[in-house]
């Protein structure tokens, strides 16, 4: 496997600390969420740090690679985009599905809005990596997929995650990206050693290492990426640092932010983490982890699901129209019980699968307040129980401006907010926000329009 660049100590751009991050001694690189990026209109901070040598990366979180669909052509043609805007070396997205239902289900397209762990399953690895061969295919530099962290757990797995990514790695020749974090989390909530999942990881394909906080609440971990780094995260940083050198480690800090200086000293205690874990360790020649021998190290050709080209969508590898319709089904039933009420598909947690709809709920919740901040200035105090009310029986479908235009319209429709004049501030942003000239281009413009007299009579 060709070797990457060697990034050094980053952390996570984002808008809200992009002054503090170009002020902050000692970073080589950024990672910016893919998403958020424009090419044609990347933000002034990016390009400064871009001009003083700093690398940054790209990091996609709504491509869905472990979902049973295959990749979205746009949303790839976007990430590829994003990559060359900024000179980047790797692009980066997550072992994970974001969406359920559709044409494989004949059911309903739901969007979790939320990364959610797929089954280690021979289907899920099956339709995995295909979607990782398309993914490569079609974008300029190599990819890195990272772990996720989760609430529930599968029944009926085959695999633990180490040797679900060693399989991965070895049947497609991806990179990967370590959220130490992660493995935490799942230690917490799913029992799982994050020492045995090092000892099966394929080290020699860690393109890097992502390092975050978060919380525990009633004997559960929530990735928060809100909170400093906990010492048991930094303690799974030395044990991965003690097998080889990460080529790069990352803090991610998504909310909630702190001072500069408390950020500093969280990447002050990750290099001293990985200076007194003898960070120059390196895989030796001739052997990789686990005991393997260099002979049997992944490499980026070995073990491709198939070799048509990712264009020929019309003929897929031998079983893999059924992987995905068995993948699309089993995630569908998930999805649906997490975001829509439907009953709990059979050998899952029933306590945990509500922790974690609860936890969706909250985030769509936080995530419109962000981007409709209108809502909540407008609604007040009012706002968040009236949303999460609004999630129990409203999916996401269509994306958080989409949701967060749904919420305003059902308000109205049901006379609320009771007060007229916070009604009528509602109102006047709801019709702002949904004119004729993009409900026009909807399937559903018919309906909107009606929607749209029944507000301007109230």
């Amino acid at each position: 496997m060709k070797q990457l660049k060697r990034l050094g100590t980053g952390i996570g751009w984002r808008p809200e600390i992009a002054e503090a991050v170009e002020h902050m001694p000692g970073i080589d690189w950024v990672e910016a969420v893919a998403e958020n990026v424009c090419p044609g209109h990347l933000p002034e901070s990016l390009l400064r740090l871009r001009e003083r040598g700093v690398t940054v990366v790209p990091h996609g979180v709504s491509l869905g690679l472990g979902g049973a669909d295959r990749p979205d052509a746009s949303k790839l043609v976007a990430l590829a985009e994003r990559a060359e805007a900024l000179g980047s070396p790797l692009v980066t997205e997550h072992i994970a599905f974001v969406r359920a239902g559709g044409p494989l289900t004949a059911s309903p397209l739901l969007e979790a809005g939320h990364l959610l762990p797929v089954p280690r399953t021979r289907d899920a690895l099956d339709v995995l990596c295909e979607n990782i061969r398309i993914a490569q295919d079609a974008l300029p530099v190599p990819l890195a997929v990272e772990n996720i962290a989760a609430l529930i757990s599968w029944p009926g797995e085959e695999m633990t995650e180490g040797q679900f990514l060693y399989d991965l790695v070895d049947r497609t020749g991806v990179r990967l990206l370590i959220d130490v974090a992660n493995l935490h989390t799942n230690h917490v909530n799913r029992g799982e050693d994050p020492a045995k999942a090092l000892d099966e990881l394929p080290v020699e394909a860690i393109a890097y290492v992502h390092v975050a906080g978060g919380f525990e609440r009633d004997g559960v971990w929530h990735d928060s990426h809100a909170h400093p780094v906990p010492r048991p995260v930094l303690d799974i940083l030395a044990d991965l640092a003690s097998r080889l050198s990460p080529p790069g480690v990352l803090l991610e800090r998504d909310e909630n932010f702190p001072e500069p200086g408390e950020l500093e000293r969280e990447l002050g205690a990750i290099r001293e983490t990985l200076e007194k874990a003898g960070a120059g360790v390196t895989v030796p020649q001739g052997a990789t982890s686990a005991g393997r021998s260099a002979s049997d190290a992944p490499s980026p050709e070995a073990g491709r699901v198939t070799d048509v080209p990712a264009s020929d969508v019309t003929n897929p590898p031998p079983g893999e129209t059924g992987a995905r319709q068995r993948l699309a089904l089993a995630q569908a039933a998930l999805l649906s019980a997490l975001v829509a009420g439907t009953p709990v598909p059979e050998g899952f947690d029933r306590v945990r699968l509500g922790v974690q709809a609860r936890a969706l709920a909250a985030k769509r919740a936080d995530v419109v307040a962000k981007v409709a901040a209108e809502l909540p200035e407008i609604l007040g105090a009012g706002y968040r129980p009236a949303f999460l009310a609004y999630a129990q029986g409203h999916p996401m479908t269509g994306g958080y401006r989409r949701d967060a235009l749904d919420f305003a319209e059902q308000l109205l429709l049901t006379g609320r907010p009771e007060d007229a004049e916070t009604r009528s501030r509602l109102r006047d942003w709801w019709l702002e926000r949904s004119g004729p000239a993009p409900l026009s281009r909807r399937p559903t413009a018919r309906l909107a329009r009606a929607t749209r007299r029944v507000l301007l009579r109230r």
